[in-house]
């Protein structure tokens, strides 16, 4: 928690005028760059509204009207997640703001700047139990990176100022701002705050890695015959793809990604395996599990990638790079630590580079390459073909055909699974609730995005079971002809939790199959004047993608697929990154590399005796 009690803020030297609360706060909002605004109105937060009003007359900026505040803090996020910029999300007091509360969280889990901005029962009748109060600063507390409840309307463009410097800055993160009503009424000497003049006492996240640090991880690097770049969402949110591939190529290293670190590396480079983890590839986690160095790049070493976490790279020496010194060291003890923005730390790893003079691509790591190709051959991910209907895997790599420079947003489960295993994606281009799995997320985020991005194809792949938590947002994309495409997935089940009941709960279904009461979806989009469209065959694949994709409006598609598809490779919980339940069985052969059970090195498997060390093996 960032303290607030010294603001440290310049204010304008302009003559201060006498404004609103509530008119500091939108022209603060636009003084930072806001152009979009999700929300719902309600009575606590009308003087905003009203300010709104006025600021749209203007042409200034846009409100979203959502169908629920949810869908505001999704459609925020969204546009965080796209552009780099702070989404920005208006609720009312009381449930207006509690219904705000699962977007944060997400926002929170995924470091991603946001501020959402809540009315507020009056001043006076703050813990009174008054109409609609409820206390979201409290509730909020754990799940946002700081907050403020608005005392007075002269603080009001302080507050906004540091609410976006916090929120953007360091590891990013969402940050709430609760407005009592009569503060927004209030009017004050109004100064306007400039964005980036924000100074706060104990706040200066730490950008530039430790030369020693950084001089230490290179003599890992140089030695290491076995290593693996480990990227996370960090190197998304610091654009640091092109000094990744760069490093990747000049050492040869292969890299993995996890699911929010999608798009930092060109999968379709030989030195990717792409992502790691619970449904990873099965060539990703036997080469972290087999590699002699992990170079983790803005990740954080989660559950879902690490599994059992005393055998995640237990034969490696760990180089942990992340601009937040809580997650260094916090699941996995690192042999180099370092601290700072990451591309940064990977531009100051280059110009060590190129001031020593290190040589690329000196064959070091070749055997090591020719290893996970073979695993890559082995065990590639497959894509069925049944006899009597389409399965989910087609119709996500068909999609991905038809739109490879698509922006795509997904629900949880299954289907997000698969479309992180089998679209390539660029930088920013993966919108997915990866840390809180937050179903209904998929159709408001890609409101988010269109609305920042409307030239761009933003297309939200979702499940029948996790389209039905937001379907009221089809109402939003019809209002403003939010040209989004929505595909559901649709087998008539919450898809991984029937996958987890069949394979750990021997396949006692309980309360996952959505059949009962499902909506006919096309139907349901009609009715909300969203164009709809269903697949129930391979037949039509292709044409009903392709004519969704040049549909000028929201379209909504059923693609019926086969019900009980489950997702592999899956690590069990509890197991290790190398038992992975769906992957076929080999037998090892003589002529594969093998490793020395001395010193870790590749060896043919014909060798009798380590070419490193000398023993038998």
């Amino acid at each position: 928690m960032v303290s607030t009690n010294i603001p440290k803020t310049s204010q304008s030297t302009q003559t201060p005028t006498r404004k609103t609360g509530a008119f500091a706060l939108i022209d603060s909002l636009l003084r930072h760059g806001v152009d979009r605004i999700f929300g719902y109105p309600g009575g606590a937060i009308l003087p905003i509204y009203d300010e709104i009003h006025r600021a749209e007359a203007r042409g200034d900026l846009q409100h979203i009207l959502v169908r629920h505040e949810q869908g505001a803090a999704h459609a925020a996020d969204g546009y965080a997640r796209a552009t780099g910029k702070v989404g920005v999300c208006f609720a009312t007091s009381g449930p207006g703001a509690t219904n705000l509360v699962t977007g944060i969280a997400t926002a929170q889990l995924d470091s991603i700047p946001l501020v959402a901005v809540t009315g507020q029962v009056t001043r006076s009748a703050i813990g009174s139990d008054a109409f609609q109060e409820t206390d979201i600063w409290g509730i909020t507390l754990p799940i946002v990176k700081n907050s403020y409840v608005v005392r007075r309307a002269e603080d009001m463009a302080r507050i906004v100022a540091e609410a976006f410097h916090i929120a953007s800055t360091g590891r990013p993160g969402p940050v709430l701002i609760d407005v009592p009503k009569d503060v927004g009424i209030e009017e004050c000497d109004y100064l306007p705050v400039e964005p980036g003049s924000v100074k706060l006492s104990g706040y200066r996240p730490t950008k530039k890695g430790n030369p020693r640090q950084i001089n230490a991880a290179l003599q890992l690097i140089q030695q290491a015959k076995r290593p693996l770049l480990y990227v996370g969402g960090g190197a998304i949110t610091s654009g640091a793809h092109e000094e990744l591939a760069q490093l990747a190529e000049h050492f040869q290293i292969p890299v993995t990604t996890t699911l929010m670190g999608l798009g930092s590396f060109d999968e379709n480079h030989p030195l990717s395996v792409s992502m790691l983890g619970m449904h990873g590839t099965a060539y990703a986690n036997f080469a972290v599990t087999e590699c002699d160095l992990l170079l983790a790049v803005g990740a954080r070493f989660d559950d879902r990638v690490t599994g059992k976490l005393e055998a995640f790279a237990s034969k490696a020496k760990v180089i942990h790079i992340d601009i937040d010194p809580a997650e260094v060291g916090k699941n996995k003890a690192p042999n180099v630590p370092i601290v700072g923005d990451v591309k940064q730390v990977l531009q100051q790893m280059l110009q060590r580079i190129s001031e020593l003079e290190l040589p690329s691509n000196t064959g070091q790591t070749q055997a090591w390459l020719e290893r996970i190709n073979r695993w890559r051959r082995d065990y590639p991910l497959v894509v069925p073909h049944p006899d009597q209907q389409l399965s989910p895997q087609e119709v996500i790599v068909e999609i991905g055909r038809q739109s490879p420079y698509a922006y795509y947003t997904t629900d949880v489960g299954q289907h997000q699974m698969w479309a992180a295993q089998f679209i390539n994606y660029g930088p920013r281009r993966w919108i997915s609730s990866s840390g809180l799995g937050t179903m209904g997320y998929g159709m408001p985020a890609a409101m988010g995005v269109k609305m920042a991005l409307p030239d761009e194809q933003v297309i939200c792949i979702s499940g029948d079971a996790s389209f039905q938590m937001n379907l009221q947002e089809l109402a939003t994309l019809a209002q403003y002809n939010i040209k989004v495409k929505t595909i559901i997935i649709n087998n008539g089940w919450q898809g991984m939790v029937r996958q987890w009941q069949e394979t750990f709960y021997e396949e006692r279904y309980t309360a996952s199959n959505m059949e009962a009461g499902m909506p006919n979806f096309v139907k349901l989009a009609e009715a909300f004047g969203v164009k709809g469209m269903v697949i129930r065959s391979r037949d039509e694949l292709k044409d009903v993608i392709a004519e969704m994709l040049a549909y000028d409006g929201p379209v909504l598609v059923d693609a019926q697929v086969i019900k009980n598809e489950n997702c592999y490779p899956m690590i069990a919980p509890g197991k290790a990154n190398s038992q992975m339940l769906g992957i076929p069985e080999k037998k090892v052969e003589r002529s594969e590399i093998m490793n020395c059970t001395s010193c870790g090195t590749p060896s043919p498997g014909n060798h009798k005796f380590c070419p490193e060390c000398g023993t038998k093996l």
